[in-house]
């Protein structure tokens, strides 16, 4: 990483610590005292600060309302064991916000404004990273386009930002998912590989639909025959199939999950076989009849590793085995969680120690 960077430092006078129940967590509703900024004009970020959390000012014109050119990315930072805070796979968060600019004709962010944004908010809000087990800090960096110009070309005025938001678990139960045949997530040439705020727009309204029926969340299907397994609604899928760990390869319609290549890594490294293929959706319902498939869960940084209790298709239900008995999961998970703690060393070296 490059020297230090100039970043201007300007504190909330009055912090919402005293008046934040820690026991008392949603997902995404809390907010720490602070936020990074950094603008870019004339071809490059400057003007880089750490300042109070709140609103921003912009024209009701700015391009990202109009055309769409948002990103952001999801990553959490941790308590240790020894008391050290300690941000997980940053890198691998920083290189997916890059092609999802990329992507979307957007600027990169350089590596030194990312990492040191993340480095500077975390210390002056180091008090808001929850101790208790199965906690954490969630980080948000987003990027937007700022143009206030109504015409379709990418814009040439962007803001990067980083929030965080202390959290609890974001699923507390094993998921009821359906398997969606009707719409699509995603298309083969479009935008489905990028964290784009449009991606996930575009699920509201069959998430929605899947709710009215009982169900916690989508599992989405090729958008060109509804045959093959992709990902779900907020994470990726990974299953058990007779021993063996089987998740969708990545693709232009499938996210490079971060919390994904974890579990790979951690699998292969306990001795599980792995494998990385398109799974059709005739497979998961035989392995479930057969009892071939013995596991199924969500892997995201929000969802960390969810087991799936039920699976809906073609208006049956089929229930899982109990999520209590799947051994796999349940010791990836642990050693997961127990590297990012600081329980246990972390010899892949994923923990950025601040």
């Amino acid at each position: 990483m490059n020297d230090t960077l100039d970043i201007t430092i300007t504190k909330a006078e009055n912090s919402r610590l005293t008046v934040t129940d820690f026991s008392q967590l949603p997902f995404g509703k809390v907010f720490s005292d602070h936020m990074f900024i950094a603008e870019y004009d004339n071809g490059q970020w400057s003007n880089l600060q750490v300042l109070p959390y709140g609103p921003i000012p912009m024209s009701p014109a700015i391009s990202a309302l109009h055309y769409g050119q948002a990103i952001f990315e999801g990553m959490k930072g941790y308590r240790q064991a020894n008391g050290k805070i300690s941000v997980f796979r940053p890198e691998k968060n920083f290189e997916r916000f890059n092609k999802s600019a990329a992507r979307m004709s957007m600027p990169a962010i350089p590596k030194e404004i990312f990492m040191q944004g993340i480095a500077a908010l975390i210390d002056i809000d180091e008090k808001w990273v929850p101790a208790q087990e199965d906690y954490s800090l969630y980080i948000r960096p987003v990027m937007f386009a700022t143009d206030p110009y109504l015409g379709v070309k990418p814009s040439d005025k962007y803001i990067f930002a980083l929030l965080t938001t202390p959290t609890g678990p974001y699923y507390s139960k094993a998921l009821k998912v359906k398997i969606e045949t009707e719409y699509t997530r995603a298309d083969d040439g479009g935008v489905g590989y990028a964290k784009t705020a449009g991606n996930y727009a575009r699920s509201l309204f069959p998430f929605a639909e899947a709710q009215k029926e009982g169900f916690d969340q989508l599992i989405w299907t090729d958008a060109a025959s509804h045959e093959y397994i992709e990902e779900a609604g907020t994470a990726n899928l990974i299953f058990v199939i007779n021993g063996k760990l089987v998740t969708p390869s990545v693709r232009s319609t499938v996210l490079d999950g971060v919390t994904r290549d974890t579990i790979i890594q951690l699998a292969k490294k306990a001795g599980i076989e792995v494998e990385e293929r398109r799974i059709s959706v005739k497979e998961i319902i035989e392995g479930i009849e057969n009892g071939s498939l013995t596991d199924a869960f969500a892997a995201g940084t929000a969802a960390t590793v969810t087991p799936i209790g039920q699976i809906g298709y073609m208006g049956k239900v089929y229930t899982l085995t109990d999520p209590s008995t799947r051994t796999i999961s349940a010791g990836i998970a642990k050693t997961l969680n127990d590297i990012r703690y600081g329980l246990i060393p972390d010899e892949f070296g994923w923990n950025w120690v601040l």
